[in-house]
């Protein structure tokens, strides 16, 4: 076994069944995602679209993959073929272009609305009070090619771990209140929260999907 592959199995072992992981590869060389192929893993996180359609055409095809970074609208067209989730949903404006996509790929693309929880001007996502207002739209009702199917958010940068708790807490107590809007093409499920150095804080508080890259694959070299 690999260090990738012990380092994988470790983090698998020790989640609670309800928890997903998503296995972040951004920067990581196309033999490392095998290397966590090979040992059964089938989620990939990437953060770049560009790199992400790259890694999808000369990588096996039952990897779902996750776009979990910001994404520009004009490069939307070029996952939409393949993406399995979008995370960084931030504004409607985003969700009808993913849907103008989705509807040439003939797919329904699922995404998570990005609530800004983190006090960091850096972080990007919408309010609550905005994410409900989508969710209740009529405008959001008419897009037949995308389904909201929970949340995501990221916590500020610190080691204040009451910090973290408070945010993490916010966007579970945010989604529980989403969950109460009714629209055909909401389904909420999925609580993205907690990466490398904080998911453990994250579960405890709710998180059902959680993003870890350097604990998994090491130090990224951003060269």
């Amino acid at each position: 076994m690999t260090e990738i592959q012990q380092n994988l199995q470790d983090i698998l072992n020790a989640l609670p069944e309800k928890v997903t992981l998503v296995a972040v590869s951004k920067t990581k060389p196309n033999s490392d995602i095998m290397e966590a192929y090979n040992a059964g893993h089938r989620i990939f996180g990437e953060n770049k679209i560009q790199e992400m359609v790259e890694k999808y055409e000369s990588l096996p095809k039952d990897i779902q993959w996750h776009m979990i970074g910001h994404v520009q609208r004009n490069k939307v067209k070029y996952m939409a073929d393949f993406v399995s989730l979008i995370h960084g949903i931030d504004s409607f404006k985003l969700l009808k272009e993913v849907n103008k996509q989705a509807k040439n790929s003939k797919r329904i693309i699922n995404c998570l609305l990005q609530i800004k929880i983190a006090e960091e001007d850096s972080k990007f996502g919408m309010t609550a009070d905005e994410a409900t207002e989508i969710l209740q739209s009529k405008e959001f009702s008419e897009l037949k090619n995308v389904c909201i199917t929970g949340v995501m958010g990221m916590a500020t940068f610190t080691d204040n771990q009451e910090q973290i708790k408070k945010e993490f807490s916010f966007l579970k107590a945010t989604f529980e209140k989403l969950k109460q809007l009714n629209s055909p093409n909401f389904k909420p499920e999925t609580i993205s929260m907690g990466m490398s150095g904080d998911y453990n804080l994250a579960i405890e508080c709710g998180s059902t999907m959680i993003r870890v890259g350097s604990s998994i694959f090491g130090e990224r070299n951003y060269q």
